[in-house]
């Protein structure tokens, strides 16, 4: 994909973000430490598909060892996301079709995400995802990586 392409592809998940709700955050009286107990290692369900990506280290930001990437992502009823870090690695995920409940290592409660919700991942986050419903959920991901630390995703997605 040609950069000037995948830049207005990028604009318009951008635009298409900024009109989503906001919705599905951690109550506020929720708000706290969770340990993620028994958080799942392993991936079921999922099918992650990098869509393209943009080396930002070629970019005017210059941030070596970076990809902006964008991703679409099928989770099958049951399935599971497991355990991941956005310890440096900040996140946008657009819910385009279905429910699903994301446990928060900043959440004592898990939360649901409905169809035109968008998770705000940042500095910090440790979660792991479950679809509970009986309808597959298509994600939209747009993220910066780090190609060197691929602790923080797990290898198996």
């Amino acid at each position: 994909m040609k950069k000037s392409t995948f830049v207005l592809s990028t604009c318009a998940l951008v635009l298409s973000i900024s009109g989503a709700a906001w919705a599905g955050e951690c109550p506020a009286d929720k708000v706290g430490t969770n340990k993620l107990a028994n958080a799942p290692t392993a991936p079921v369900g999922v099918v992650d598909t990098e869509l393209a990506s943009v080396d930002l280290s070629k970019e005017n930001v210059k941030l070596s060892d970076r990809r902006l990437r964008l991703r679409a992502m099928t989770i099958a009823p049951g399935g599971v996301v497991p355990l991941h870090s956005h310890e440096d690695r900040p996140a946008l995920i657009k819910v385009n079709a279905g429910e699903i409940y994301e446990n928060s290592s900043k959440c004592l409660v898990p939360i649901l995400h409905k169809a035109g919700d968008v998770a705000r991942e940042s500095l910090g986050t440790q979660h792991w995802w479950k679809n509970e419903g009986s309808q597959p959920v298509e994600l939209t991901i747009g993220d910066i990586v780090n190609d060197k630390k691929p602790a923080t995703m797990p290898k198996m997605m």
